[in-house]
């Protein structure tokens, strides 16, 4: 009976025969169908095959990709049909996949994967078609990422008596990244109080004390690859408290007395400009004042009295009086000074009273001297 072939996507199969004959095609790879690399890394994909003589037809060998999101359609990445192989097929995997044997016909259609990335992750299937018989096998490839270089460092104040956490994390790497803490100096042992958190990266240090200083180091670890940290822990005397009161009492008692010593010296600065400008008003007071009023006033007031009592006098006793020279002339604002380098002109006295005036009772009337702006002397 001619054997009829079947096509099974999850499962291997064989085709299927009549009673007492023997069997065809047959992929026989024992490899484990789980696979885990890092990144970067090589990887081979087994799937290796038999033939049997009834297996007459053409070989065609098919390896698809679908990824681990399990969202898209099957990609196919590589093929081999009519003697020939197809190695840039898909695009993403170009030039990082080939065949592993030069001729797969003779029975080893396994692939190389060559620089492994994260995206490659997904489910591979091999299929291997030679009429009438089809066989595939499947190979689920994680690829992951070494945990980066983590970062250490402590938070908290690393004080006596206080607590401090020192924390550890990688910023890449492929999940779980298992974190652990070891001391390197002293008696290489964590303190009693310390708690370590494994997935947080975490080393909670409690009621710390001089003696947990040193230096700590950190290993991130899944997988694929290891990365390493260190942290050196100082635990220091808490600060003296009283000592920083007073200084800060010290700090405000400095800054106030430069205060007030530049008060002091803007209001002595103020002080003494407020001097020099009441001395320069004394120093214009010095100027000689002008005319004096009062002096001319008191002139014209004498004058009015001589002309009150010339009124009284007859006309036929004017021309005695006019021909007295100290009575001829008015002081007035008119008057001239003599030059500076002139003497003052001595002081004139009273004159006795002419016969005719003094019968006819004249007042004497006596001129007061003048100095030369006009103040009575």
């Amino acid at each position: 009976m001619q054997g009829h072939s079947c096509c099974c996507k999850n499962e291997s199969c064989s085709p299927l025969r009549g009673t007492g004959s023997s069997h065809g095609l047959e992929i026989i790879s024992t490899d484990a169908t789980t696979v885990e690399k890092a990144s970067g890394e090589s990887v081979k994909l087994d799937c290796r095959f038999t033939l049997a003589p009834e297996d007459s037809g053409s070989l065609d060998i098919e390896w698809s990709l679908r990824p681990a999101d399990t969202q898209g359609e099957d990609k196919v990445v590589i093929l081999y049909s009519g003697d020939r192989a197809y190695e840039n097929y898909y695009a993403p995997l170009k030039d990082r996949v080939h065949f592993f044997s030069n001729d797969p016909k003779n029975g080893d259609a396994s692939i190389n994967l060559l620089a492994l990335k994260s995206a490659d992750t997904g489910t591979y299937q091999c299929k291997v078609k030679k009429v009438p018989g089809i066989h595939s096998r499947k190979v689920v490839l994680r690829v992951m990422v070494a945990p980066s270089k983590p970062r250490c460092y402590a938070e908290g104040a690393s004080q006596v008596g206080k607590d401090v956490v020192l924390r550890c994390a990688s910023s890449e790497g492929t999940s779980p990244i298992n974190y652990s803490w070891e001391r390197m100096t002293g008696t290489k042992l964590l303190p009693a109080s310390a708690v370590m958190d494994p997935v947080s990266g975490t080393l909670s240090i409690r009621n710390a004390s001089e003696a947990f200083s040193g230096m700590y180091r950190c290993t991130a670890r899944n997988r694929v690859g290891t990365q390493e940290c260190a942290v050196e822990l100082n635990i220091t005397p808490p600060p003296n408290t009283a000592g920083i009161i007073a200084a800060a009492v010290i700090c405000v008692l400095l800054a106030l007395i430069i205060i007030a010593i530049i008060l002091f010296c803007c209001c002595r600065v103020r002080n003494r400009k407020k001097y020099e400008k009441e001395i320069s008003y004394e120093i214009r007071e010095d100027v000689p004042p002008p005319k004096s009023r009062v002096s001319t006033a008191r002139s014209f007031t004498s004058v009015g009295s001589q002309r009150s009592s010339l009124g009284s006098m007859s006309p036929s006793n004017l021309h005695e009086y006019t021909n007295k020279s100290q009575y001829d002339k008015i002081p007035s604002d008119e008057y001239e000074r003599p030059p500076s380098h002139a003497p003052l002109p001595p002081p004139v006295g009273p004159k006795p009273l002419g016969p005719n005036l003094s019968r006819m009772g004249a007042i004497p009337v006596m001129i007061p001297a003048q100095n030369r702006d006009g103040s009575i002397v």
